[in-house]
């Protein structure tokens, strides 16, 4: 498939449905910007928030009402049933709390945080509880006491589009959320036979929506090539509803799937269907892929000479040329996105945890791929963790500066999978040194260079926040997993940055390969040690998954544990399932896990043995109540 002439080539990327409400996911933002800086025309568009401010509009609720209204009366939920009782409160309102979300209309926080202007649905319960017996009853009050306002104020507009999102999931489609919209249809599925079904059925409200906005899309930018992002699972579905319309209305226009999705779950694709909505599937970093391409649809380039793509033919074909080097990649933009049109949400009351949700940030990466890359749990064989390179300081400083001036915010989050101390602290220096003010947080290693000494050094340089994975707390389990820091390490680095102001967010795991019920009971004890002494002020427990690109799949004798034979797959192909030889059920540790968090991020039950989080009966601590404090001294 061909396009006429070089100079009719009009491109334009699409974030789907559905991703951050707050900020434009960075994909079309890195791509618009490389594909501007070799001359091309290029334009981009998020229809991720698109379709929502289109659901959450006056009309878009009338919708809703109107399909509320041909449900029988035994599909209502709490929340339709109160969303119908509240209609015209909601159409009345719904408006001016979306234009407060955006910033548009501070002062509109007054009436928002008396709790007698937005309608409080099931959403609202928990701040009607106590928190404890020896905290108010109103839950505001406590966070946020006699001040706060306007993010008391969010909080509860944030409360009342959860309550919207439940209404739309129960009364429009089951599977919509604000974040991972219909993520099981494509979440490690070895075939494509749910999407198929899924796409091939009369379109709901949701699905229709979307529907009208890629035909305004089209409109307005008559693009020629269509490039689509799929980040996560989530994505997937959207993506190929925007393309479905795309391939109906207008199949001349060559349409292309990238992103995460496909560089972690489509590496052995086999599939004719998805080429009913894609042209083209690219893998990996997309910018010589994308090269590759534009020059076969302009015939200056055979079709055997692509790049890491997957053609209608169900040929994969990878040509070996090398990356364009980081450095060279250009400076990504923003332009075209509505970047006022973004809502800050306040969904936890957790001081670092709102980060993910709250205030619009420009994404940067100071390098690509991971230094490390031997963890075992991560996919060490793949493009963006193997392949590190990293980009001088005079280009982030240039980066930065070229976003600063285009959106005109200096808020900026680093993306990097972990960014690297030599480089943050030469960022650090360049940015004091230019009295370049901005406020950044990213992704690190717990690595001991991260010293009392760097980590202000950071915080002077306007560094807020850092992740990282502590994952298993368990030196036995660190070492397995080649995570390379110990758990007193990892105490006394977050302590570093904690003291120098710095928030801290911990990424756990448990059900690691060998990982007992006493590990895990160990594991949280250290935990609550960390929150307690103020290393950590957030985080979060998943579940160990096995992927296939991972060096559990690779060598999981080393691992002692037993694969399961995979289903045939012709469609995604990442998580596998496995024995572990301690027999540990696993999934019964993650409700309390994952309560006893939310507790401790709130300071709740510090005191409390870690025990009591549990409803069976589990073994007790072996981690001394002083381990923390002890590590601290050393």
């Amino acid at each position: 498939m061909t396009t006429d002439a070089t100079s009719s080539l009009r491109i334009l990327s699409i974030i789907p449905p559905m991703t951050q409400l707050n900020t434009p996911y960075p994909s079309t933002a890195y791509l618009t910007g490389f594909l501007r800086s070799r001359g091309f025309h290029a334009e981009q568009m998020d229809l991720s928030i698109g379709l929502a401010l289109q659901l959450l509009s006056s009309e878009g609720l009338h919708d809703i009402q109107q399909q509320i209204k041909s449900i029988s009366r035994r599909q209502h939920t709490a929340a339709t049933r109160f969303f119908a009782k509240h209609f015209e409160t909601y159409q009345t309102t719904i408006s001016p709390a979306i234009r407060f979300l955006q910033g548009r209309d501070p002062s509109l926080a007054h009436r928002i945080a008396s709790r007698r202007y937005l309608p409080e649905g099931p959403r609202f319960a928990a701040l009607n509880r106590y928190v404890d017996s020896e905290q108010s009853a109103d839950a505001l009050d406590w966070a946020f006491g006699a001040l706060g306002l306007q993010d008391r104020a969010k909080h509860i507009a944030t409360l009342y589009l959860n309550d919207l999102g439940d209404v739309i999931r129960d009364a429009v489609d089951p599977r919509f959320e604000f974040v991972r919209y219909a993520e099981s249809l494509a979440a490690s599925q070895p075939t494509f036979d749910h999407l198929h079904d899924a796409l091939n059925r009369p379109q709901n409200l949701v699905d229709a929506t979307l529907h009208q906005l890629t035909l305004k899309a089209l409109s307005q930018y008559q693009p020629t090539l269509v490039l689509i992002t799929a980040p996560f699972p989530g994505n997937v579905y959207g993506a190929l509803r925007i393309a479905q319309t795309i391939k109906r209305t207008q199949p001349s226009i060559v349409t292309v799937l990238g992103g995460g999705y496909c560089n972690t779950e489509l590496r052995a694709l086999n599939e004719p269907r998805i080429f009913d909505y894609f042209d083209y599937v690219t893998l990996d970093a997309g910018e010589t892929p994308l090269l590759a391409l534009i020059e076969h649809l302009q015939n200056r380039r055979p079709l055997d000479q692509l790049v890491r793509t997957y053609t209608r033919e169900l040929h994969y074909v990878d040509y070996k040329e090398p990356d364009i080097p980081f450095s060279e990649t250009g400076p990504p933009t923003y332009a075209g996105l509505p970047l006022n049109d973004y809502l800050s949400l306040l969904d936890m009351l957790n001081p670092m945890h709102r980060l993910w949700s709250d205030g619009r940030w420009n994404k940067l990466t100071v390098a690509h791929g991971c230094y490390w890359k031997k963890c075992s749990f991560c996919d060490v064989n793949l493009d963006y963790i193997s392949r590190y390179d990293l980009a001088t300081t005079d280009v982030s400083i240039a980066r930065v500066e070229d976003l600063i001036r285009e959106t005109g915010q200096t808020g900026f989050h680093f993306v990097d999978e972990a960014a690297p101390p030599k480089a943050l602290k030469s960022l650090a220096t360049a940015l004091l040194q230019r009295k370049l003010d901005i406020s950044w947080w990213g992704n690190i290693r717990f690595e001991k260079s991260f010293d009392a000494n760097l980590c202000q050094l950071l915080a002077d340089s306007g560094c807020i926040a850092v992740t990282g994975g502590l994952e298993v707390a368990s030196d036995r389990l660190l070492k397995l997993m080649k995570k390379g820091v110990s758990v007193e390490q990892v105490a006394r680095v977050t302590r570093a940055f904690s003291d120098a102001g710095i928030l801290v967010h911990a990424y756990l795991m448990y059900g690691f390969p060998t990982q007992t019920a006493q590990d895990t009971v160990d594991a949280l004890e250290y935990v609550r040690q960390l929150f307690a002494a103020g290393c950590i002020q957030s985080g979060f427990f998943h579940r160990f998954t096995c992927t296939v690109h991972s060096p559990v799949a690779k060598h999981p004798d080393q691992y002692g544990v037993t694969l399961h034979p995979p289903p045939h797959a012709t469609f995604a192909n990442n998580d596998i399932n496995f024995t572990d030889a301690t027999g540990v059920d696993h999934d019964v540790f993650g409700a309390a896990l994952t309560k006893a968090l939310y507790n401790y991020m709130h300071g709740i039950g510090l005191d409390h043995d870690v025990r009591s989080w549990f409803n069976d009966e589990v073994p007790r601590t072996r981690v001394p109540k002083s381990f923390v404090a002890r590590a601290l001294k050393t």
